[in-house]
């Protein structure tokens, strides 16, 4: 089958959210061709290049979200509406269009600026409210897909007055009714920023049209693309998360550099917006569950959630994991990113209280501080702390002091690799007051180590009994368990067997594609072909897979059903002739909108309006799909062949 994958600042980019776990999915399904349909979030991160992309990636198409316009507002000098509702490729609306954009950004400014003492949960999607939402967010997709971009009429005066009307209507909170213009201003901007993705050009039969199912790798801007390939033409949308995108919203809005109306906006908006993915989504896989109950909080149907743990290469962990060597005994190993969630400063007052049992114990810390200052100053209070808790210790009157504790990064001569670090301790800890899902526990269980970790996130989901558990931001506890397994050699090797076993059996990469391979034949079996017609082929022969096993049984799914709307036959069921990829032998078509590419190795088509659907007969092969933007139409960045590398 042919899938739509839908990324938001991660694949098939070098850097990013969800790259290595999209790559693996990708290359582990070598049976099905997959279409990329990727947002990016910076312009640093496209100067870093692609991945290499594996022969059966037919189509890649970006759209960048760090252009210009998260500047300055644009037309604020022009007079008269109808300068200032100018669309993104620079064609004005028309009077009824106008009447059309200012109706559906007063339904989405309805539905934002409500509170909830108003009515039901926004996130539970019900009430008037996420009919609002929908009616703004599908008016507004609709409008762009026929007159083109929205990009600077978001940012217009219109929108602005729009939105203080709605702040001051009856029923808001005060948060909201206390919002300036500054603020509207501001939100606006945000708004423009987010929905974006709905004036791309993604949206016909040769694009979004033409797969048989999305797969949005997550929530938020990501999965709007599939919201719109459902609405438009029936394809069938699929969510995975491995960190809710509203979570996120929340744990970061206090650092946004905007006040509280906006901040009250934005998190009512995300919420609106996460309960309409997880209510159109056919399935919701979450990556563990944790992040399940915060779906279900969010409005998602546990009837529809799947939960598919990360897939993790084991193999680079063999070596250790196989090893009878159980590390140094009397050595604790800590492994991560340095920054204050990890609560480092709870875990080296914890190791003062096991220096005090066990005088003989050391602390290793591998890692580096994640980006920005604050890591920074973190790391170096951290380093404070540590000599001023534990001064260097000397056998003798003319010996060098040796600190207990070391700050260590991996790569030098003395760990080389990620599992060297590992195996240089006895326990591994884990003292996070933040946590999703535990990526260094998991490493750690394939290397056969037991763990003290601190019950946060997933880490008991992870863990399962194979490992001590200590409430957060208890030093005291932390120590016990610390000096508990420090004892008790025998434990720690039970523990580790224990772990590892756990973890080859949840944890691996085959597990993963094992589990999206069902998911994947499991919508595609609820999506079957409607019509007579489209189960043949152009001799009259059958078509495999057109006429799904149950059909075959009595029962009210084998009555005549008139066909849904925008329902088409899947790829393999359309009895058309190749399409351009195949034809290409998985030729890529990058389209890589607001920047300028290097010289292409094929004229781009003209543009064309929209495709009629298939019809039962055999389509010819269409032309060669233009490499499009989603701004002024450019000529492709570049075109490689199946196997080349980065682009």
């Amino acid at each position: 089958m042919r899938i739509g994958l839908l990324t938001d600042g991660g694949y098939p980019y070098a850097t990013g959210e969800s790259r290595l776990w999209c790559d693996r999915l990708v290359r582990g399904l070598p049976q099905h061709e997959f279409d990329l349909f990727a947002l990016s979030r910076s312009a640093h991160q496209e100067d870093q290049g692609w991945v290499r992309l594996p022969h059966h990636v037919s189509r890649v198409r970006t759209a960048p979200l760090w252009t210009p316009e998260d500047g300055t507002l644009r037309g604020s000098g022009e007079r008269g509406l109808l300068a200032r509702l100018v669309t993104g490729g620079g064609v004005s609306f028309g009077r009824r269009d106008r009447r059309r954009f200012a109706a559906h950004v007063k339904a989405l400014a309805t539905a934002i600026c409500a509170t909830e003492d108003a009515g039901p949960d926004p996130a539970a999607g019900e009430g008037p409210g996420a009919e609002l939402f929908t009616e703004g967010l599908y008016g507004l997709a609709e409008l762009a897909r026929e007159r083109g971009g929205l990009h600077l009429a978001l940012r217009s005066e219109t929108t602005v007055r729009i939105l203080e009307a709605a702040s001051r209507a009856r029923g808001t909170g005060r948060t909201v009714q206390s919002a300036t213009v500054v603020d509207h201003l501001a939100f606006a901007a945000e708004l423009e920023r987010v929905l974006r993705p709905l004036s791309l050009d993604w949206y016909d039969q040769e694009s979004l049209g033409a797969v048989d199912l999305c797969h949005a790798a997550s929530g938020g801007a990501a999965a709007l693309p599939g919201l719109l390939a459902k609405r438009f033409f029936g394809v069938p949308l699929l969510v995975t998360e491995h960190g809710v995108q509203l979570r996120t919203h929340y744990l970061s809005a206090p650092d946004a550099p905007f006040g509280a109306p906006v901040r009250a906006l934005l998190a009512n908006f995300h919420a609106q917006l996460a309960a309409e993915v997880y209510r159109q989504a056919a399935i919701v896989t979450a990556g563990n569950t944790h992040v399940r109950r915060w779906q279900q909080r969010c409005g998602a149907d546990p009837a529809e959630q799947r939960t598919v743990y990360p897939g993790m290469a084991a193999e680079r962990f063999s070596p250790v994991g196989e090893d009878d060597d159980a590390g140094g005994p009397d050595t604790l190993v800590w492994v991560g990113r340095i920054e204050p969630a990890k609560d480092l400063i709870a875990l080296l007052h914890a190791f003062a209280e096991v220096r005090r049992a066990e005088p003989a114990a050391r602390l290793r810390i591998f890692g580096a501080p994640a980006e920005g200052g604050e890591a920074t100053t973190y790391l170096a209070h951290c380093r404070a702390l540590a000599a001023q808790l534990f001064p260097d210790e000397a056998t003798g009157a003319h010996a060098e002091g040796v600190s207990p504790v070391t700050f260590e990064e991996i790569g030098g001569p003395e760990v080389p690799d990620l599992a060297e670090a590992y195996a240089a301790g006895g326990v591994i800890v884990l003292s996070s007051v933040v946590e999703g899902f535990p990526i260094s526990l998991v490493e750690s269980m394939f290397c056969g180590r037991a763990t003290v970790s601190t019950d946060v996130g997933a880490v008991v989901e992870v863990i399962g009994g194979t490992g001590l558990v200590v409430p957060p931001r208890n030093p005291r506890a932390l120590a016990d368990a610390c000096i508990a397994l420090l004892r008790d050699p025998e434990r720690r090797a039970r523990l580790g067997a224990a772990a590892r076993a756990r973890a080859l059996e949840l944890f691996t990469v085959e597990q993963n594609l094992a589990a999206f391979r069902g998911i994947y034949l499991e919508l595609i079996s609820h999506a079957p072909v409607r019509l007579e017609a489209d189960a043949v082929d152009a001799d009259g022969e059958p078509l495999l897979f057109a006429t799904p096993a149950e059909a075959r049984l009595l029962g009210h799914w084998t009555q005549p059903q008139p066909p849904a709307t925008g329902a088409r036959a899947p790829s393999w069921a359309a009895g058309a002739e190749p399409e351009d990829g195949a034809e290409c032998a998985g030729e890529l078509e990058q389209v890589a909108a607001g920047q300028p590419g290097c010289s292409p190795q094929r004229e781009p088509a003209p543009g064309t309006g929209p495709v009629p659907a298939r019809s039962a007969a055999p389509a010819p092969a269409p032309e060669p799909v233009a490499a499009r933007r989603s701004g002024p139409v450019r000529e492709p960045a570049c075109v490689c062949g199946p196997g080349d590398g980065d682009a």
